[in-house]
């Protein structure tokens, strides 16, 4: 499979995982315990926003944390369609993909 197929993959494989998640579960720590669930997922958004924005050539932002923790999936899936959209290199798709699969093992 090419690369934008395993992040896609990838992507809706941790949806499925966390999608169904209240928010005492989003609030547990982490595998490690010194961020919370929803810390490290919405690091991984950040990070694929990141790439985004660098294969677009334009400035990073700061994505936004949103009140409810049960928008992380949602959040998670546009950002990485925005990352498939931008058309990035495999291998900033290769290091996404990456992210995903070593956050979905830390939650």
């Amino acid at each position: 499979m090419d690369q934008a197929g395993d992040l896609r993959r990838t992507v809706e494989l941790i949806v499925r995982q966390v999608g169904h998640w209240q928010q005492p579960r989003w609030a547990a720590s982490a595998a490690g315990g010194s961020v919370s669930r929803a810390d490290l997922v919405h690091r991984l958004v950040q990070e694929l926003a990141n790439l985004a924005a660098d294969a677009e050539m334009r400035p990073r932002r700061v994505v936004p944390r949103l009140d409810h923790d049960l928008a992380l999936p949602d959040q998670l899936r546009v950002v990485a369609a925005d990352l498939l959209a931008a058309t990035a290199s495999d291998a900033a798709l290769a290091q996404a993909t990456s992210a995903v699969t070593a956050t979905r093992a830390a939650l």
